[in-house]
């Protein structure tokens, strides 16, 4: 009886450890896809000068495609707009935002300075997700505090809003994005995008 009572103290014990092993492989999963992206930004920021805008547009091309659901992010920031769409629309927003989000990154990340990013922790959320967090530090500067929140996809997870200082990209972009389809139409939130990715190449 006490040999039976060891032999499933022992079962439960190893699946309580290859259940906390799946969270934490969750979690890491999560922290390495943020990782690589920031690295990468680093990399093309170290570049940036010779590279110009065009060639840190196409060096981060697959950088963000592979890091954030571009789709997703697209269907949130026009909410619930997004069924009104006819699928060649739905097909342009996404096209155009993700030319957007890469251009805008192109934008910000175009010089090197000995800025360094640092992942400081990471927690799930009730839904299913999981926040990283970490900050850019700058020399001479304060900091920027980013958490990156991601949700899991078909491929892994992938970055759906980040939230720099406080402010969340996504709900920034919602709320400009959905404004203007609803007040201009479709061709008109395009146009608008259209003209800052071409702001963002001149800048």
């Amino acid at each position: 009886m006490v040999l039976k009572n060891i032999k499933f103290v022992a079962v439960f014990m190893c699946c309580l450890l290859l259940g906390t092993s799946n969270v934490f492989a969750k979690d890491e999963a999560a922290k390495q896809v943020v990782d690589k992206f920031q690295s990468e930004l680093i990399a093309v920021m170290k570049n940036g000068k010779q590279l110009g805008f065009s060639g840190r547009y196409d060096k981060l091309v697959s950088s963000v495609s592979n890091s954030h659901d571009l789709t997703k992010i697209a269907r949130i920031v026009v909410g619930k707009e997004w069924e009104k769409l006819s699928d060649d629309q739905q097909k342009k927003l996404v096209d155009v935002f993700s030319r957007l989000s890469i251009a805008s990154y192109a934008h910000n990340f175009k010089e090197y300075s000995g800025e360094s990013f640092t992942i400081d922790s990471e927690e799930e959320t009730t839904r299913g997700g999981v926040v990283v967090y970490a900050h850019l530090s700058i020399p001479n500067d304060k900091d920027v505090k980013f958490e990156y929140h991601l949700k899991e996809t078909d491929k892994s997870w992938r970055i759906i809003n980040i939230v720099a200082n406080g402010v969340s990209d996504l709900a920034l972009k919602r709320s400009e994005y959905t404004s203007i389809l609803q007040r201009e139409g479709f061709d008109a939130l395009i146009a608008k995008i259209n003209e800052k990715i071409d702001n963002y190449s001149k800048l």
